[in-house]
């Protein structure tokens, strides 16, 4: 492996759900850009073989909520950053059952699944990375997200549990909790929210989204991407089993 600060990932396989848009596209170029090779993990064909293509990786198109289809991905990452996502807004009383289980499916059986795969691997060669991409809500709730705040907050369980169980195989696991990102899911509640509150899109961000963050503007994919790898890195070596906030300062509050 290159430990240079060019390509510190060369030689490495990094496994991205979700990696055909958003912070996961971001993650996967920016994996690729540090030397690993990446499997491109998508529900979406077309973005994720164009995205492989132009990285250099491989393109894997699945569907997260089949435990079958999970159980049979990639075992021999080196690198796994659990990213897919999706969301839900309805208050508890009202939430619809299948999307609160499609939900968990997907963001918390998903990584488990993936995780249980090729955590072997990683022990076998004494070094591993896990980056789950959490949100500030595995941190903090809001209302009518129950869904989604219930598995960001079982992601982080999931991420320390994994974190204390690799330590002695030189195998890290943390979570990045970003607040809005500028990603596709972010923008369709933004226009979602101005139709419900009859309000501009730039209003639903700043009186709504923003209202409890200090730094007023959503954080951009490739923000996110570049803590990702350096969690990846030498000089993270040490840190394992928490939750780094890139929030604007909303768990300042």
């Amino acid at each position: 492996m290159d430990t240079t600060s060019a390509r510190p990932l060369d030689g490495r396989t990094a496994l991205v759900t979700g990696a055909a848009s958003g912070i996961g596209r971001a993650c996967a170029e920016a994996l690729a850009a540090a030397g690993a090779r990446v499997y491109v993990v998508d529900l979406s064909a077309g973005p994720a073989e164009e995205l492989a293509q132009r990285i250099g990786g491989r393109a894997i198109v699945t569907d997260l909520s089949d435990p079958a289809a999970v159980d049979a991905l990639p075992d021999d990452a080196d690198i796994v950053v659990n990213n897919a996502g999706l969301q839900h807004v309805a208050p508890v009383h009202e939430f619809p059952p299948d999307r609160f289980t499609l939900l968990q499916r997907v963001m918390v059986e998903a990584p488990f699944r993936i995780l249980r795969r090729t955590l072997p691997h990683m022990y076998e060669q004494e070094w591993g990375r896990i980056v789950n991409v959490s949100s500030v809500h595995g941190l903090r709730a809001s209302a009518f997200k129950s869904a989604y705040v219930t598995a960001k907050h079982a992601l982080e369980g999931l991420s320390k549990t994994v974190a204390l169980e690799g330590a002695p195989y030189g195998v890290t696991s943390n979570c990045i909790n970003p607040g809005y990102v500028r990603t596709p899911l972010v923008e369709k509640q933004i226009a979602a929210q101005a139709l419900a509150h009859g309000i501009r899109e730039d209003e639903v961000v700043e009186r709504i989204m923003l209202d409890r963050t200090a730094v007023k503007r959503l954080i951009e994919p490739e923000e996110v991407a570049q803590l990702a790898v350096w969690l990846c890195s030498p000089a993270a070596s040490y840190i394992t089993g928490t939750s780094l906030p890139v929030d604007g300062g909303w768990t300042a509050h």
